[in-house]
């Protein structure tokens, strides 16, 4: 394979863990095919994708096609000989908690002193095994708090903490 995957913000931090065990950068774009695309061009990457399902193999096509990343999955299998558990093995999947916080009108979560406090902390206690992300949704008027990490009960309970302050700050 030639260059990194691309994958988004939203990616698991289990696969980029997974990559890095094999020798593969993981480069994240913003949320959309458009961007995992335009990074892909950038980085001369073959591989991207997003949670969608939008997998992108521009060694195929230059689109994100369900039928041509399944097709590629299934040659890997009869290729290797291995059983597709085999195969995804080397990935864990970590608890990723998603809290969507309504907003009266779009707010930049990043400029907001008592935010940023508690996303330091948290990323503090989460160190590399886990990762912290709130970005305002380009669709709807919310603030998306995302925490993800190995320990489900400490991700969800940094998740709904950071939710809280997030709310407290905007005064939702």
């Amino acid at each position: 394979m030639t260059g990194p995957v691309v994958g988004t913000l939203m990616t698991n931090l289990g696969m980029q863990h997974g990559l890095q065990k094999l020798g593969i950068e993981l480069v994240r774009a913003k949320v959309g095919d458009r961007y995992v695309m335009q990074l892909l061009e950038e980085h001369k990457g073959i591989l991207g994708g997003e949670n969608s399902g939008h997998i992108i193999c521009l060694d195929r096509t230059t689109t994100g096609d369900g039928i041509i990343a399944a097709l590629q999955v299934m040659a890997e299998i009869q290729n290797s000989g291995k059983t597709l558990h085999e195969l995804k093995s080397g990935m864990q999947k970590y608890p990723q908690i998603l809290i969507n916080v309504k907003t009266k009108s779009k707010i930049n979560p990043d400029t907001n002193e008592n935010i940023q406090t508690a996303v330091k902390a948290i990323e503090k206690k989460l160190g590399s095994e886990g990762r912290v992300l709130l970005r305002s949704s380009g669709t709807e008027p919310l603030i998306r708090v995302m925490i993800e990490g190995q320990d489900e009960v400490a991700v969800t309970n940094y998740a709904h903490d950071l939710a809280d302050t997030v709310k407290e700050a905007i005064g939702a």
